[in-house]
C-alpha cells in the first residue's frame, strides 16, 4: 500500500520491520499482533497498514530479505578451486554470517510453517539454492577423491543443521569465542568429509 504524503516512510518502514524481528523472535509470530508491532514502535495501530498491508507480509518481507542478503554475501565470497579450501570458506561464512544475525536466523529457520503455500515456496527455493552451493562443493570433493561420503545430499544438510545449530547456544561472553568454535566446528565437519 502506497504510503500517504507527508509520512517517514523511510524512517517509519524500518522500525516496523526491526520491530516485527525482535518481537517475532521473542514471542513468536503467532502469539504477536499488529498493536503490538505498532506500539513498539510508536505509532497508532491503524497506521500501521500505510506501512504494510498484513502480519504475513511482514513475516515473508523478514524472511525474503534474510534469504536474500545470505545469498548475496555467500556469492561475494571468492570462489577457490580446491574443494576442502572452499567447504572451508563456507563454514567459516555460515557460521559468522549467523552468529551476526541470531533474530533473522531464529525467525528464518522457526517461522517457516507460519508462511502461506505461496510465500512458503519462494523461501524454499532459496534455501535450496544456498544448499545446492554446499552440494556442489562436497559433490566437487567426491569427484576429486578429496571427499569420502556415501550421500552426498544427506551430509549437506548435516553440516548446515550442525554449523546453523551454534545459534543456539553460542554466547559472546562464553568459555570459547567465535574464532575457537569455528576452528573446533572445521575440525568436526572436515572428519565429517574425509572419514568415510
Amino acid at each position: 500500500m502506497a504510503r500517504k504524503m507527508g509520512s517517514h516512510a523511510e524512517i517509519t518502514g524500518p522500525r516496523i520491520h526491526s520491530a516485527a524481528l525482535g518481537l517475532f523472535a521473542r514471542h513468536g509470530y503467532a502469539a504477536v499482533s499488529m498493536r503490538q508491532i505498532a506500539s513498539e514502535v510508536g505509532v497508532q495501530a491503524g497506521a500501521i497498514y500505510q506501512y504494510t498491508s498484513d502480519k504475513q507480509s511482514l513475516l515473508f518481507g523478514l524472511m525474503d530479505g534474510h534469504m536474500d542478503a545470505l545469498l548475496a554475501a555467500w556469492s561475494a565470497v571468492p570462489v577457490r578451486p580446491d574443494p576442502m579450501a572452499r567447504l572451508r570458506d563456507f563454514c567459516e561464512f555460515h557460521i559468522r554470517y549467523h552468529l551476526d544475525r541470531p533474530e533473522a536466523v531464529f525467525i528464518a529457520y522457526m517461522e517457516l510453517r507460519n508462511l502461506t503455500p505461496e510465500n512458503f515456496k519462494v523461501i524454499e527455493e532459496k534455501r535450496r539454492r544456498y544448499e545446492a552451493s554446499l552440494t556442489e562443493i562436497l559433490s566437487a570433493g567426491v569427484e576429486r577423491e578429496d571427499f569420502n561420503l556415501t550421500d552426498i545430499h544427506l551430509t549437506a544438510m548435516g553440516i548446515i543443521a550442525m554449523l546453523t545449530g551454534i545459534n543456539t547456544w553460542f554466547r559472546e561472553d562464553g568459555r570459547l569465542d567465535r574464532r575457537r568454535v569455528e576452528r573446533i566446528y572445521w575440525r568436526l565437519v572436515r572428519r565429517m568429509v574425509t572419514a568415510g
